[in-house]
């Protein structure tokens, strides 16, 4: 008995997977400003005059970018590998990327325009994915290895 071969990632599906990637790609750029300016001697040493709270805001933007860079990478290897909880976490993805956007909408210091800049396509993205996600047959039968 041979078990099914799962249809390949086609059709709608590279939508998901372009956002993935792209984002993917995004959030390698932003480490490596975070790497440039921890490399810089300048700014290491505006970092280590700065008081204890803007250290500690810069420690947890540079932790939090690692940590979405790193959960990207391992959704992008489930997803190429077609894991069986590639949805559930695709979903979730896409929620910590719409709260990363409202973050930068209501922590940073900039206008409201590019807030919505950034905010918009996080949103835009979950409203468009997260049903086609849940109610696809093309989804369901594509995310079966365990």
């Amino acid at each position: 008995m041979t078990t099914p071969q799962p249809p390949r990632i086609a059709g709608w599906l590279l939508a998901p997977l372009a956002w993935l990637l792209m984002s993917l790609l995004s959030s390698s750029v932003a480490l490596l400003s975070f790497l440039m300016m921890i490399l810089s001697p300048a700014a290491r040493e505006a970092l280590g005059s700065a008081d204890a709270k803007t250290t500690l805001l810069f420690s947890l933007s540079v932790g939090c970018a690692m940590a979405m860079w790193a959960y990207t990478l391992w959704l992008t290897i489930a997803f190429f590998k077609r894991r069986q909880n590639v949805v559930r976490h695709y979903i979730l993805w896409l929620l910590l990327t719409v709260l990363l956007a409202i973050k930068s909408f209501a922590f940073s210091p900039v206008s409201d325009k590019v807030a919505v800049q950034l905010l918009l396509p996080s949103l835009l993205a979950a409203a468009l994915l997260v049903p086609y996600l849940k109610r696809s047959k093309r989804v369901k039968q594509t995310f079966i290895n365990p």
